[in-house]
């Protein structure tokens, strides 16, 4: 289930970003508003790329074996 919150998270985020440009795009938000939104921005941009890193490790232990895809350890499995 964990793997299904953190999806839910990254989407939650992913649109809370669009939501920022869209309202930084008007131009009607004051200086100090935007600059926080800016602040904001940046930091869901980073939680977004954290997790798809993460899912992109995960992506890559899969290893092809006798014809079979195996999945490897990972070390942070119940994270993502």
């Amino acid at each position: 289930m964990a793997a299904k919150k953190k999806a839910v998270d990254f989407e939650s985020s992913l649109q809370q970003l669009e939501a920022l440009v869209t309202d930084m795009e008007k131009g009607d938000l004051s200086l100090e508003e935007s600059l926080k939104a800016f602040e904001a921005g940046i930091k869901l941009t980073r939680e977004c790329q954290s997790r798809l890193s993460e899912a992109e490790q995960k992506v890559q232990l899969l290893l092809e074996e006798q014809g079979q895809l195996v999945a490897q350890p990972f070390s942070d499995a119940d994270e993502l």
